[in-house]
Formats: structure tokens, sequence, C-alpha cells
């Protein structure tokens, strides 16, 4: 056994080598001080599991920033059958998103015929979306890849030539596509998003909220997951659950999407908003400076909210002070501007 103050000194000595041998994997030393780090690590164990460890963390990064390197990794592990399933998963994602965007469509058709409000996304060409869908069908089969992913590529190609005329109501089609896409791929987040939408609007408050909670909880996509705490502080506060309310927005606000993402820019609107209907004129005034703050281009969007939304004018009326105070804080909302059409709210206001 090694003397105490041998094993300290041992150990100073590996500190300094493992920057040597960090180094080494980026080619960044020299010829000396790498033979030297080889030296060592033929010695040291477990200097040597270091190195072994951080040479497959940059492997790893490198092939999760060149998708093309990571197949041909995959490939050469387990054969040709690797680059099989990854396909298949896509051209599985891409079906579901082919069923996701015409159900989107049809779903907005019915609730707002001239897509003012832009929900999540703007919306797609139905006729133009259904070609291309079937034409990416036909070619799958054509391929001879009707097995993928374990489809019924039949099936899809059927929904896509005619089955959907079957049904009379864009809402209904809509429905039966969103559900399609969820079949295909049950976990695609969108058309998750889309269908709590919908639900929500049928007035189906319970299922649409505990949707919107399962996405916020699962999902991958940080923006999804901002859509969802969007939609569901608006079924709160359509409920009166104010604090539940702002725990949604707030989240959208601190973890900077309100910022990165310009759809966004709603939730510090519905903070100021429900702090109105509160009574808490500070705190209402706070969140629409820092909104005017932060996003002046959107002065004329943020007009159009607050003549759109008659509880807020009712809430600042009715409190003492309040339109003073509004007029003084945020005086280029009472400037004559130009009304800026096709905003882009995502239909999350609160009132």
């Amino acid at each position: 056994m090694k003397p105490q103050g041998q094993h300290e000194s041992h150990g100073s000595v590996c500190g300094t080598f493992q920057l040597d041998i960090s180094c080494l994997i980026d080619a960044q030393l020299d010829e000396g001080a790498a033979g030297r780090a080889m030296i060592h690590m033929e010695a040291c164990e477990g200097c040597r599991s270091f190195f072994e460890d951080t040479r497959q963390h940059v492997r790893l990064h490198k092939d999760i920033a060149d998708p093309d390197r990571l197949f041909a990794r995959f490939a050469m592990l387990t054969g040709g059958e690797s680059l099989k399933r990854i396909e298949a998963i896509d051209l599985v994602h891409r079906l579901a998103s082919i069923f996701y965007l015409l159900g989107k469509a049809y779903v907005l058709a019915e609730i707002d015929p001239g897509y003012r409000e832009r929900v999540f996304e703007a919306a797609v060409p139905v006729d133009q979306t259904q070609t291309r869908g079937r034409g990416f069908v036909d070619g799958v089969l054509l391929k001879g890849q009707g097995k993928s992913g374990g489809l019924d590529w039949q099936r899809a190609r059927a929904m896509l030539n005619g089955r959907l005329e079957q049904l009379e109501r864009p809402l209904e089609k809509g429905r039966r596509l969103l559900e399609e896409a969820l079949g295909v791929d049950a976990s695609h987040e969108e058309a998750q998003l889309y269908l709590a939408f919908l639900h929500a609007h049928e007035g189906k408050r319970v299922t649409a909220s505990e949707e919107y909670r399962e996405i916020f909880r699962t999902a991958i996509n940080e923006t999804n997951r901002g859509h969802a705490a969007i939609q569901l502080g608006r079924l709160y506060s359509s409920e009166k659950s104010y604090k539940q309310a702002i725990a949604c927005w707030r989240w959208v606000t601190i973890s900077g999407l309100a910022d990165l993402d310009p759809r966004f820019f709603v939730a510090r609107f519905n903070l100021g908003m429900v702090y109105a209907l509160m009574g808490n004129r500070k705190r209402s005034l706070e969140y629409f400076r820092q909104l005017l703050d932060r996003h002046p281009e959107r002065v004329a969007e943020v007009a159009e909210l607050f003549a759109r939304s008659p509880k807020l004018r009712e809430a600042i009326d009715t409190q003492a002070g309040f339109p003073e105070a509004l007029l003084t804080t945020c005086p280029e909302l009472f400037r004559p501007t130009q009304s800026s059409s096709g905003a882009e709210a995502t239909g999350s206001q609160a009132g």
C-alpha cells in the first residue's frame, strides 16, 4: 500500500494529465506532451478510463450533430437493418404529419374560416396538401414499402383518396385526421395539441385540460410545452382559477419562450389581463409595460387584443384611477396606429 502522501501526489499528477488527455482527444497537444500522456495512461487505469469515457462522449456529440454520421455508425454496428428501421420511422412520422396538417386545416376552416387567429401555426392549403399526401403514400407503396412501420398504408391511401369525402363537416374531417395522425404516431405532439384544442372548442374542458397537462408533462419540444401552457392557462382563466392560469403563463415567460418565439408574446398580455381581473392594478400595469418594452413592434396587435377583450376593459373601467394609470404607463396604446392583420396571438388571450 502506498503512503498517504504519495497517493495525494499521484492524484495531483492525474489531475494534470486529465487536462492533457482532454486536449489529446481534440488533437491540441504537441508531440512530446501527447507521448507523455499516452505513457501515463498505460500505467494509470483511472486516466485510461477517463480517456475512453471522454472519447465516447465526443464521438456521441459529433454523431448527434451529423445525422449521416449517426446513420453510418448504426449501419456499422447492426447492419442495414438499422437504416431500414430509421427510414421506416421517418416514413411513419411524415405520414402522421400529413394527417396532422390536413386535420389542423379542416379544424380551422370551421372554427375560424378566415384564419384570422393563427393557432400554433398557419394553416396549410387543404387541396395541395392532400394531393401531396396521396403522392407520398403512393410512392411508398410503389417502392414496396407498404409494411413500413407496421402500418396499413393501403388504409392511409383510402383515407386520402376518398374516405374523407364521406364526412360532410370540416370539423369532423379535422377530428378524424387528427385521430389518424395519432393512430399512426401516438407521440406526434402537434396532433395532440390540436385535438386538445378541438375538445376545448367543443366545451369538453375537463378532457382538454387533461390533454394539455399531459402534453406539458411529456413533450420533448419546448415550444409545444409552451403552447400547452398557454392554452391550459386560458382554460383556467375562463373558470376564474386565476392563480393556476398565472402559474401556466409565468412558466412561458420564465422559460424564455415569450422572448424567443414571437407567438408567445401574448403570455405577458394574458398576465396583465388576469391581474386586472383580480384587481391587482400594480402587477397588471407592470406586465403590460414589460410587454410593450420587449415587443415594441407589436403595439398595434396589443391594442387589438385590448379591443377584443371586453372583460379586461370592464375591469379597467370599474377600478378607480386604473384608466388614467394605464394611459400614463402605456401611452403608445392610445396613439393612432395602423391596424395589424394576421396577429400571431395563438388564439390564447384570456377573455
